[in-house]
């Protein structure tokens, strides 16, 4: 969330940097005021968002009986940062963000009630849903970027990092709640109440969004109205390949591999036949491994992108595997760690990039970032709802975890060209086998 002023700009990461990650306190910028505010309140919206998105999919799948609806309301929610991703950042680039923040988060708070009152009133259908959630969606292309780059406005440079890893740990700790809230609701007294939650929680970031300090924040100078803002975003994305390069493989993993709601939401009906409540499990215990991935993130003081590139990797094996489970029990023990690398592998390419675009130019980049990142969402979406549907969950799920593995490694490679290294393979006993070195030690070696 934020920026600083031009002077606050940071190095850009050596990619596949081969020193080691220096270790930094788990919680350090929750010492700023601004910041110990934001999260908390954020804790309150993010369970309710939780709520909601468990108890939509939910409602859509008993609804219509398909996997491919789930999708369709996924990408409907998706499909506006697709379409004017970018005019979000260049949005987030130009006005306070601050202001910014108390309008997006108003209007999602409406689109919760709305969808509420639908359901409680007992009207609700389909195209409901996916009005709310194309309506949700047109706000989050200017509430993500500003979000994104409005942290750096109450930390300041040295905390990005560990700001941006707490935020993610923040938003998994809600879904640690949401899930389970959400269940136990749906089940006693329908999904009304869930949507209504959530249309209230947005109250408490309204809230502490009115009680900072608005004199210790890191505000970035504003950028003027103007021509070519747009395309001076993407020129400066393309001479950095230190940025191109995470938004790509973020790009593969969130359209072919974060399609969760519709893999999990089958997993608990069609395969294991546990309903609502083992699907609210299942999401529970991804939410256990992504807040385990953000918090040691936290720790981290450097984001490695040669540990982008091998996380993404075993993300799409364990994907693989977990696909073909062919017991409860082996899935279920397979989803934490599955939740550990996905965090990873978002913490990772979000940190690394927030930390090498100049503050001026972050809104765009991050908007660049989350439409990649979420915009190819309305394409996986109905692709693998429909893959379940015609072949079963299983191929589905696997497709995206060899579709994610196979382009880690063209990334990883790519990077690792970049930083003109090479790849050394020594079979020798004692030595590390396959390791990246310098273009000039090999040629030295050889």
């Amino acid at each position: 969330m934020s920026t600083g002023s031009g002077a606050d700009s940071a190095p850009a990461p050596t990619a596949l940097d081969s020193t080691p990650a220096a270790k930094s306190s788990m919680f350090s910028s929750l010492k700023i005021r601004n910041y110990r505010l934001f999260a908390s309140v954020a804790v309150v919206s993010n369970t309710g968002t939780w709520m909601a998105r468990i108890t939509q999919d939910w409602l859509v799948l008993s609804l219509t009986g398909s996997s491919a609806a789930v999708g369709i309301t996924t990408a409907m929610q998706f499909l506006p940062m697709l379409l004017f991703g970018l005019y979000g950042g260049v949005i987030a680039d130009r006005f306070a963000k601050r202001k910014l923040l108390f309008c997006t988060q108003g209007a999602m708070s409406i689109s919760g009630l709305f969808l509420a009152a639908l359901t409680l009133s007992g009207n609700v259908q389909v195209w409901h849903v996916y009005l709310a959630a194309f309506f949700t969606g047109l706000v989050t292309v200017v509430d993500n970027p500003t979000r994104q780059s409005f942290v750096s406005e109450m930390v300041g440079p040295d905390q990005v990092r560990n700001a941006v890893s707490l935020n993610s740990a923040n938003f998994q700790s809600a879904r640690l709640i949401g899930p389970a809230v959400a269940s136990g609701l749906t089940a006693a007294v329908g999904p009304g109440w869930a949507f209504l939650a959530n249309g209230l929680s947005f109250l408490a970031p309204l809230t502490g969004l009115m009680l900072m300090r608005t004199r210790e924040l890191h505000p970035t100078p504003r950028k003027p109205r103007g021509k070519g803002q747009l395309k001076e975003g993407l020129n400066y994305v393309s001479k950095h390949p230190e940025l191109i390069w995470p938004i790509v493989l973020v790009g593969f993993v969130g359209t072919f591999g974060f399609n969760f709601p519709i893999w999990l939401s089958a997993f608990a009906d069609d395969i294991f036949h546990g309903g609502v409540g083992m699907y609210g499990l299942f999401n529970t215990l991804m939410a256990i491994g992504s807040l385990a991935g953000a918090l040691l993130a936290a720790r981290r003081g450097t984001s490695r992108l040669r540990l982008l590139a091998g996380a993404a990797i075993a993300f799409g094996v364990l994907q693989i595997v977990a696909a073909f489970a062919p017991e409860l029990w082996m899935f279920v023990a397979l989803i934490v760690p599955i939740g550990i690398l996905g965090l990873t592998v978002n913490v990772t390419a979000n940190s690394s990039v927030q930390m090498a675009t100049d503050p001026e130019m972050r809104g765009r980049v991050m908007s660049l970032f989350m439409m990649v990142f979420t915009g190819g969402t309305p394409l996986g979406g109905p692709l693998f709802g429909w893959l379940a549907d015609a072949y079963g969950v299983r191929v589905s799920m696997a497709a995206g975890g060899v579709i994610c593995a196979v382009a880690a490694v063209g990334v990883g490679l790519m990077l690792a060209r970049a930083a003109n290294l090479r790849l050394k393979v020594d079979l020798r006993r004692g030595q590390q086998h396959v390791q990246f070195v310098p273009r000039e030690q090999l040629a030295t070696a050889a």
